[in-house]
């Protein structure tokens, strides 16, 4: 059981490390950019983790008190159902417009071609 232990726990601070890297905003990673800081986690598995966790992310709240995965927090947009969405409803509600127009010039269209043949088929049967 201690030997296991030997490698999971290397293992698991690796990947906690690695997801705790990817899920911090770039501003927050420390002396080298977010990229940097990956492959030293992945490549030593065993100090990188350590390093990154110890001197790689701002831990401390900035000057204004709020850290700026707080303020991506609150400032977040909320998802809104479609048939909830004013502006989704108002543009079926143009597409509806449309797409009535369209059908009505193409009734229009129809209706005189349709004219048109029964004026031909008049025209020759009345000529001979």
């Amino acid at each position: 059981m201690l030997r296991a232990l030997i490698y999971l726990l290397p293992l698991a601070l690796t990947i906690f490390a690695f997801i705790d890297c990817l899920n911090t905003p770039e501003d927050e990673a420390k002396h080298l950019p977010k990229i940097a800081w990956v492959f030293i986690i992945l490549l030593f598995w065993i100090v990188g983790p350590i390093v990154w966790l110890a001197a790689g992310k701002v831990r401390q709240a900035p000057a204004g008190g709020r850290t700026p995965s707080e303020w991506h927090r609150n400032h977040r947009q909320q998802w809104v159902a479609p048939d909830d969405n004013p502006d989704f409803l108002k543009s079926l509600k143009e597409e509806n417009k449309k797409d009535e127009a369209l059908l009505k010039d193409w009734e229009a269209d129809l209706r005189r071609r349709e004219e048109e043949l029964k004026r031909r088929e008049n025209g020759t049967e009345e000529a001979s």
